[in-house]
Order: C-alpha cells, then sequence, then structure tokens
C-alpha cells in the first residue's frame, strides 16, 4: 500500500537516506540561529533564595495509584482519578469529599476541571473520554449523568478542555490528538503526527490561544495549530518517551518530562531547545513537569518519589520536595500559584505550600 506511490528509482531505503539528510540540513539552519544559550543571558540574574516548601495537606480516599489530578479555576476544588476507576472531586482546604465516581474501567489515566467548574472529564483505558457535570445535590447519581464524549481507537492519555465547557482535547495511545465538541460528541479536528503512543497534551496559556503542544513515545514534542489541524512546530531532542510537556505562562515556550531522566525547555520563537534541567545524581526517568506562576520555577515529578525544583533561567536545582512514597505521576500548581498538587503511586495527594 505505501509502496504504491514510489517514483521509478525509488526505494524506502533512499527516501529515508533523503529525510535523514533534509533533517540534518535543517538542524544545521537552526544551529546557524543558535547565538547564545539561556544560562548565559540568565547569569546577571540573582540567585534565587531558599525555598521552604512544605506538605500542607494529604489527601487519601484513592483505594490504587493516583494517576492524573486537575485544579478547578475556583483555586480551591481538584479532581483527581485513579487506577481502581474512582474519580473524586475535593475541596483543598477542608478535604472534603465534595463528589466520587466509580467508572466501569480501571486506570483512568487522564482527568480534567471544565473552566466554569460546572463539569469535570475523565478517560483511560476505556478508549473513550466522558463529561460528568456536577451538580450540588449531594445525593445524586453522577454515573448516571455521564456522557462520553470522545471515541480513540486506544487507550485516552489525557484531556483537556479548550478555552470553554464544549469544546474537549485529548490524547491518545493511537498516536492521535483530537477535538471534540461536547455536546453533540463530534469529531472536530484530528491530529496526526506522531509515530507512536500519545502521553501527554497542554493547551496554550493566551484566552485566544489556538495552539496546544503534545509528547509522546516517539520522543518527539508537536505543537499544533486547532484550527488547522496541522503540525507547526516539532522537536527531537529527548532520547526517551516524552511523559509530559507544559507550557511556559507566557506561550512563548514549553517544558517536556521524558523517562532519559532529565526535563527539557524549548523556545518557540527560537525554534529550538534553549534548556535542559538535569543532575548526574537524578537517574531515574521524569514523569510530570509544571511551571511556577512567575514561570521562574520549574517543578518536576520523578519515579524516585520526588519532586525537583528546577531554576528556569539558571539550570540548577534549588529544591527537593520529599514525601510520597512511590512515583509522582502528576504536579499542578495552582491557578492562582499559592500551592502545588501532587499526585502519587502511593495512593495519595499532597498539597505543598
Amino acid at each position: 500500500m505505501a509502496c504504491q506511490g514510489l517514483q521509478s528509482g525509488e526505494t524506502l531505503a533512499s527516501l529515508k537516506k533523503e529525510s535523514d539528510s533534509l533533517k540534518k540540513k535543517l538542524e544545521e539552519e537552526r544551529g546557524k540561529l543558535n547565538d547564545i544559550e539561556l544560562h548565559q543571558v540568565a547569569e546577571k540574574v540573582e540567585m534565587l533564595g531558599a525555598l521552604s516548601i512544605k506538605t500542607k495537606r494529604l489527601l487519601k480516599g484513592h483505594g490504587n495509584k493516583v494517576l492524573c489530578m486537575d485544579w478547578c479555576k475556583d483555586k480551591r476544588r481538584l479532581v483527581s482519578s485513579s487506577q481502581d476507576g474512582k474519580v473524586i472531586v475535593w475541596d483543598a482546604f477542608t478535604l472534603n469529599k465534595e463528589h466520587g465516581v466509580t467508572l466501569p474501567c480501571t486506570w483512568v489515566m487522564a482527568c480534567a476541571y471544565a473552566p466554569s467548574g460546572c463539569a469535570v472529564a475523565c478517560g483511560g483505558l476505556d478508549n473513550k473520554c466522558s463529561v460528568f457535570p456536577l451538580s450540588l445535590d449531594k445525593n445524586e447519581n453522577l454515573s448516571a449523568k455521564k456522557k462520553a464524549v470522545a471515541m480513540h481507537t486506544n487507550y485516552v492519555s489525557g484531556c483537556t478542555f479548550t478555552n470553554s465547557d464544549m469544546q474537549l482535547l485529548t490524547s491518545s495511545g493511537d498516536g492521535t490528538c483530537a477535538l471534540w465538541d461536547v455536546e453533540s460528541g463530534q469529531l472536530l479536528q484530528s491530529f496526526h503526527g506522531h509515530t507512536a503512543d500519545v502521553l501527554s497534551l497542554d493547551l496554550a496559556p493566551s484566552e485566544t490561544g489556538n495552539t496546544f503542544v503534545s509528547g509522546g513515545s516517539d520522543k518527539k514534542a508537536n505543537v499544533w495549530d486547532m484550527r488547522s489541524g496541522q503540525n507547526i512546530q516539532s522537536f527531537e531532542s529527548h532520547e526517551s518517551d516524552i511523559n509530559c510537556v507544559k507550557y511556559y505562562p507566557s506561550g512563548d515556550a514549553f517544558a517536556s518530562a521524558s523517562d532519559d531522566s532529565t526535563c527539557r525547555f524549548y523556545d518557540l520563537r527560537a525554534d529550538r531547545e534553549v534548556a535542559v534541567y538535569q543532575k548526574d545524581s537524578v537517574i531515574f526517568g521524569a514523569s510530570t513537569v509544571d511551571f511556577s506562576l512567575s514561570g521562574r520555577l520549574l517543578f518536576a515529578g520523578y519515579n524516585d518519589y520526588t519532586i525537583n525544583v528546577w531554576d528556569v533561567l539558571k539550570g540548577t536545582r534549588v529544591s527537593v520536595l520529599f514525601g510520597h512514597e512511590n512515583r509522582v505521576s502528576r504536579v499542578r500548581v495552582s491557578p492562582d500559584g499559592t500551592a502545588l498538587c501532587s499526585a502519587s503511586w502511593d495512593n495519595t495527594l499532597r498539597i505543598w505550600a
């Protein structure tokens, strides 16, 4: 099937060679524009003072690995999902569990809060992403109101609402990302370009942002235009799967976390990687990243149960947060920047401040 379009004298090997040489040329062109490293520019910036970040809350209630969490825009509530099929909505101040839903499948790998705070979306090994409306009535059966919105041909690894409750963006193990209409469940746009499982996605932070970034098992981080479905930028410098991608607060850059035990920082305007966050003592894979509100700190969760805090500009590690007893699956800074929530395979979530 794939070989039908070959012209005479062309073989797969010759085409591969050609694509490799084109890639090399691209790298050379990119290299010519590379004038100075980020940490050199940042030399004059003042060092960060000592950070004292401690666990303020411990959220217990999941019976198995917590795989994902997301903050509500009200800066107070959060939703978490776990391997036992449960999705719980918490009040982070009082630790009250406000809603609980048990899904028919295990491994709920993705959950997201709607911008209005009136619904949550979740999905996982059932290849679907479902939306639940949240009501004030505590006795209401949420499972009955569940609405399957997205349908993939493999597991759902990530989901997020766009800037309204009406559209949902998902990433999947089938190698695609997709944009769905929540009301009708219609596929609005699909995004093809990864050659393996897509493990993470993140929406550009601006209100008008029409781009998002995705990372996957093909070691690539791709930036997409939501309107056209086009892959507008692609970065391939990690040596293993990219587990998480997260936009810088300004929207001009993003960070990625990978199984190669590094986190990397890519500038979209410079079209290249500008920093690598690594230490010889950090040998475990990084599973998740998020920026502080100012963008000066990068919080990264690792498979050795720690959270490392990196100085984004200088590329140095400024702190390590200990507390979890299994790998950290997700870190998210609250919308007002005052707290950090981490989810872990030790069945708990922690709120740090």
